[in-house]
């Protein structure tokens, strides 16, 4: 491989330009192989007398996408070091370089395209809404690796490097200028020209503006003792929020405060040593695992005619999140509703969104009017011969449902697509009541849509091939993470979903409490506890899905059911919204406490105590029992769909990379002997399912 596969040079007045361009695989990623090429060509450039300054800057329509992260699937420890080590021997000379060198920014960099830049002598920005920077290996598992963890405290304060490492969170442009991270802030068209001006400046010995540290910022930061006190607040809420389940996250404060308490060099050697232990772990294993899911599900076969009009019918929480995640994605749709009411309040939420990105200035004017512009809100059904795919999201009534499609029948094209946003209905009976039944797909979105990243795709023996890649491309395109299911009481998601609220259920009726549940689920690592999902979700939403389900769960032999949320539902009770469920709930809608009346629903009182670990593996186990069963019936193609659909759409322990790879790390025998003492104590509905991979001996105890 040669150097212009990556990147070509071009020399003007003494100024070396350095355009990156990937010319093998679209981005520009650091690989061993780049590395490599970096050494010998920077160093030459460095030395070279003529030259007297350098610009890093990318032709592509990103700066760089981080590292190739195919290069981290290491075996043992030794193996990736050396990589590492070169990488830091590259960026310290480009730091320590006589001559300036200026990294100039437009689109994405992360990971080391914001780490490349930081061992540059100046950041210069486009104000594009597409610009962003990004350390987000922690949502990998690992750290920043090429000195990201010393770098970026000493230019933008260990606050605010702490906050952007741990969280991986985008750094806007403005946003990168107002904190230190950016020198300079220009129009994309004019980012080479004020990059030369950078060289120029630096050059002639002007240095560039050092960012302005605030008293008390520097009264916390600027003495070992109110560093001790910050670094020691930092681990309390990390730790109370990761729940010990990401190793990256104190790794990363080990770091940074090795490179402040020992000396910059003690903190480098800190992070070579930590990077590679954290490479290996089952955590990143897992991440790793998430991420190149992601990754692939952009890859899939693409429809012969995409879906580019939206025509949304229910303009209510769902019908709104589905139009938003539209509309910003260049989308045009037609929302109907009965009542202009719901479509008014849909696009003043919407442009409330769009607002608040204009003021913070990651969204221009002209771009948020062009994206509510694309919504068209109606009480008929005018204009819907325009649109390729409906999709419906009022309540979930069949009668209703089935009338709506008849409704789309008579005033659409032959070949619109008819999709559902339904969570428990049967996607096949309203296929069967259709005149064109291949055209009738489900497209089960999780609340609330803009945030949850999940779309469930629920086909039917009718539903076309086309109809599935249109609806797949067409989820991409939103901006989702996407699975396509079979047709099932609960699909996938909310099937393995139920069994596990069940057995939680079933536990507070046998005395344990409520509280005490929800924190052991918390503390095994799911993002929120079963009551207080339950309570988000809303009892009233949580009744009729677990309705579905549990009448499929309920045929089981030996499988009890609770059904204390129907009565709860029945008496008016609706969760969080309502201000009362599981929990209590103050005007602004703060969790207060258990909601002690809650208690007459159950046999028990919450005074009987239960082992931590059995709580957890009560519920756990049902789940992944669950995901077993439907992996064994066909519900799921395949462990991947099963472990994106957990993770994505109920929060699935993510640094397990979910519940397949989950079995996998844990190993199937470890948990064939764990389903066998659960069964033995609890009953035939531990009993395991069938596995990928064959299971031995279950006579052992763990």
């Amino acid at each position: 491989m040669n150097q212009s596969d990556y990147f070509e040079i071009e020399i003007k007045d003494g100024i070396c330009t350095v355009w990156l361009e990937n010319k093998l695989g679209g981005m520009n990623v650091v690989s061993p192989t780049l590395i490599d090429i970096m050494k010998d060509s920077f160093e030459s450039y460095m030395n070279d007398p003529e030259i007297k300054g350098i610009i890093i800057i990318s032709r592509l329509k990103d700066f760089m996408a981080g590292a190739d992260i195919k290069s981290f699937e290491i075996e043992k420890k030794g193996e990736f070091r050396p990589i590492q080590a070169l990488g830091h021997q590259i960026l310290a000379k480009i730091e320590n370089s006589d001559k300036p060198i200026v990294a100039a920014i437009h689109g994405t960099a992360y990971g080391l395209g914001v780490e490349l830049p930081l061992a540059c002598h100046a950041i210069i920005v486009t104000d594009d809404p597409s610009t962003k920077m990004a350390l987000p290996e922690v949502k990998l598992g690992i750290l920043p690796g090429g000195g990201g963890t010393q770098r970026l405290p000493r230019r933008v304060g260990i606050q605010a490097a702490l906050d952007m490492m741990l969280t991986g969170k985008n750094i806007y442009a403005h946003q990168a200028r107002k904190m230190g991270l950016a020198d300079a802030v220009v129009n994309k068209n004019k980012l080479h020209y004020a990059a030369v001006k950078m060289v120029e400046q630096l050059a002639s010995g002007k240095p560039r503006k050092e960012r302005k540290q605030s008293f008390a910022d520097k009264a916390l930061e600027g003495n070992a003792a109110g560093r001790s006190i910050l670094f020691n607040q930092a681990r309390k809420v990390a730790k109370k929020q990761s729940k010990g389940n990401y190793p990256a996250v104190p790794a990363i404060i080990d770091c940074v405060e090795t490179g402040y308490s020992e000396g910059i060099e003690a903190g480098y050697a800190k992070e070579l040593e930590l990077f590679e232990g954290l490479l290996l772990s089952k955590e990143s294993k897992g991440l790793r695992n998430l991420f190149y899911i992601m990754t692939d599900n952009k890859k899939r076969e693409k429809p012969s005619k995409p879906l580019n009009k939206l025509g949304m019918i229910g303009a209510g929480f769902m019908g709104s999140g589905i139009t938003e995640v539209s509309v910003k994605n260049d989308i045009d749709v037609i929302l109907k509703d009965i009542a202009y009411d719901g479509i008014a309040a849909t696009q003043k939420a919407i442009w409330k969104g769009l607002q608040k990105k204009v003021k913070y200035k990651t969204l221009s004017k002209l771009d948020a009017e062009r994206t509510i512009g694309r919504i068209q809100g109606q009480l008929s059904y005018e204009d819907f011969d325009e649109v390729d795919i409906v999709i419906e999201a009022v309540l979930e009534k069949m009668d209703l449902k089935k009338k709506i499609i008849e409704d789309i029948e008579k005033h659409c094209k032959d070949d619109v697509v008819i999709a559902t946003n339904t969570s428990a209905l049967s996607v096949t009976e309203m296929a069967e009541h259709a005149k064109r039944s291949e055209q009738v797909i489900g497209m089960h979105y999780f609340s609330p849509v803009p945030k949850m990243p999940l779309l469930e795709i629920v086909k039917t023996k009718y539903t076309s091939d086309e109809v599935i890649k249109q609806c797949y491309d067409f989820g991409v395109r939103q901006g989702k993470t996407v699975i396509v299911v079979n047709d099932c009481p609960g699909f996938y998601v909310n099937r393995i979903l139920i069994p596990y609220l069940n057995e939680c259920l079933l536990m507070v009726d046998e005395g344990v409490s409520i509280e005490v549940i929800n924190t052991a689920m918390e503390d095994l690592g799911f993002p929120v506890g079963p009551f207080k999902l339950i309570d988000e979700v809303g009892i009233d939403v949580s009744a009729h899905v677990s309705e579905t389900g549990i009448k499929h769960a309920g045929s089981r032999p030996d499988f009890p059911v609770n059904l204390s949320i129907m009565q709860m539902y029945k008496d008016g009770l609706t969760g969080k919204k309502g201000r009362r469920g599981f929990f209590t709930y103050d005007a602004k809608g703060k969790r207060k406490g258990v909601n002690k009346s809650i208690y007459k629903y159950f046999k028990g009182d919450g005074d009987v105590e239960m082992k931590k670990k059995e709580i957890q593996q009560r519920a756990l186990c049902m789940m992944l029992n669950e995901a077993l069963m439907c992996l064994d019936e066909g519900i799921i193609a395949d462990e991947t769909a099963g472990n994106t659909g957990a993770v994505f759409g109920i929060g699935f322990l993510p640094f397990t990379g979910g519940p397949f790879q989950y079995m996998r790390t844990q190993g199937y025998e470890k948990m064939a002997r764990r389903f066998a003492k659960l069964e033995a104590k609890y009953g035939s509905r531990f009993k395991m399912a069938a596995t990928p991979v064959p299971v031995m001996d279950t006579a052992m105890e763990e």
